[in-house]
């Protein structure tokens, strides 16, 4: 076969897959992009420089091996593509649909400031889709027999779930205990459908437990099992539980009962999706409601995006920074101005009361410590927006998992994040470690599959050093 000639960007502009227009799309949580057809993957994988020092791989938490997949994707060989990309990645479709590539590999692309960076999110969807469509997703392939050593592991997002894929390749017993009723962690009840939808999630947990991982579902640790009586069922223990305690904000009416903490209420909506009964259902639902979200990330804009498709009556994100410092994806404050919400920049709420967001306006201060200018409040620019419901999406930090999980010995960060050996990533509990948001933070979904697989390699080292000592001690 002739050998494809990429460098294509010189002759081939950048096409991303196409969008459904945003008012059909608004109708519905299914994702908002049409597939890539096989020649456009092909044209659009061309577009690659292939240069010597791969930018792109490098800012990619995972070092996915992306050039080399985009010459085999233009030279249509899409198995191959598809092997390649999952050797790093666990889940590369749903990093495909979500990872910010805009700050991270395309960012990154070296032709992205002249010609436009290559969709490399895109085609990586599209090969991953493409291998589940035609068998090439293999079952889990179990290299040996460890099955006398177990591995509990808490939390079946991302962290946990990449965990529990690598140990039970090397043959070990894997338990995954989460409390929701499905395993996927945010990727199930956090992000909505429109971005990633839930077959996409749900299959690759079915793959696990095929291949023989055991899900405990609705369990609670330090209700169900304290974190002692764990470590005495299994030889080692991951907590990989992310971080769910919402931040607050310290104004006048924040607990009123119009006031919504983001996660509750994307929960309750992919719940409602799933067709699950939802307790509190209208309170929790933007239908014919004017609706103020507060908050510039990530989680701000599916808040914003989710009212639309529930029907509010309007839709407006108060965010204290300006566009320029907004820390969500560009690409989906375009996405959300699209579907009809409207941003209001530099401004932060002062009261909720009586249907009403009162709110300040700001302006950039001096930068702190981070780098980044502090807002301040601007004199005598208050201002009122009609809001019968209020969104407040400031972020997530670690809840107090000694107190909840009786476990008094585990340490802990001054931020509340599990502690770390960071050589080893165990924790100051032997045979305890702990990977993913719950150690680094509140963060991305490449970064937590980067942890899992790192987190997975240290486990599997203990529990060799564990048999072998056990082994020498019975000889």
């Amino acid at each position: 076969m002739a050998e494809t000639r990429m460098l294509k960007f010189i002759e081939q502009g950048q096409a991303y897959p196409p969008k459904r227009q945003a008012g059909e799309r608004a109708q519905d949580f299914l994702e908002i992009a049409r597939p890539y057809i096989l020649a456009k993957a092909e044209e659009q994988a061309a577009r690659c420089s292939q240069c010597g020092v791969p930018f792109c791989q490098v800012h990619c938490p995972l070092h996915n091996n992306i050039p080399d997949w985009l010459k085999l994707t233009a030279e249509g060989r899409l198995e191959e593509a598809y092997e390649l990309s999952a050797a790093t990645s666990t889940m590369p479709e749903i990093c495909g649909r979500i990872c910010p590539q805009d700050r991270l590999c395309e960012g990154n692309c070296v032709i992205e400031k002249d010609f436009g960076s290559v969709t490399i999110g895109a085609v990586e969807k599209f090969i991953t889709d493409t291998a589940w469509e035609n068998g090439w997703v293999k079952p889990v392939k179990i290299l040996a027999d460890r099955s006398g050593q177990s591995v509990g592991i808490i939390g079946a997002g991302p962290a946990g779930l990449t965990a529990a894929e690598l140990l039970r390749t090397k043959g070990y017993t894997v338990h995954v205990y989460d409390r929701h009723d499905r395993a996927g962690g945010l990727l199930t009840y956090g992000i909505p459908g429109f971005k990633l939808e839930k077959p996409v999630v749900l299959r690759r947990v079915e793959r696990l437990g095929e291949a023989g991982v055991i899900f405990h579902q609705d369990f609670v640790v330090g209700r169900d099992a304290s974190l002692a009586e764990l470590q005495e069922e299994h030889d080692a223990i991951l907590i990989a539980t992310g971080v769910y305690k919402a931040r607050d904000i310290d104004v006048p009416g924040s607990e009123g009962p119009a006031v919504l903490e983001a996660l509750e209420y994307l929960i309750a909506s992919n719940r409602q999706s799933f067709g699950d009964l939802v307790p509190d259902a209208v309170r929790l639902d933007a239908a014919g409601k004017h609706v103020v979200v507060i908050g510039g990330g990530d989680t701000a804009m599916d808040c914003v995006r989710t009212a639309v498709r529930q029907g509010a009556a309007s839709v407006k994100c108060l965010y204290r920074r300006d566009r320029t410092n907004m820390p969500g994806s560009a690409r989906e404050v375009a996405n959300a101005e699209e579907e009809g919400v409207e941003f209001i920049w530099l401004a932060a709420p002062a009261a909720f009361s009586n249907g009403v967001v009162t709110a300040s306006r700001m302006r950039l201060g001096l930068a702190g410590a981070d780098g980044r200018r502090a807002p301040e409040v601007e004199p005598g620019g208050d201002f009122e927006a009609r809001a019968d419901l209020v969104i407040k999406a400031l972020g997530f930090d670690a809840e107090d998992l000694p107190g909840l999980f009786g476990a008094p010995d585990l340490g802990v960060t001054r931020w509340g994040t599990v502690r770390v050996d960071h050589k080893s990533m165990m924790t100051s509990l032997p045979g305890v470690f702990a990977a993913g948001d719950i150690v680094r933070g509140a963060s991305l979904v490449v970064w937590a599959v980067r942890d899992g697989r790192d987190v997975s390699a240290h486990i599997h080292q203990f529990l060799r050093q564990r048999a072998g000592q056990a082994a020498a001690h019975a000889a």
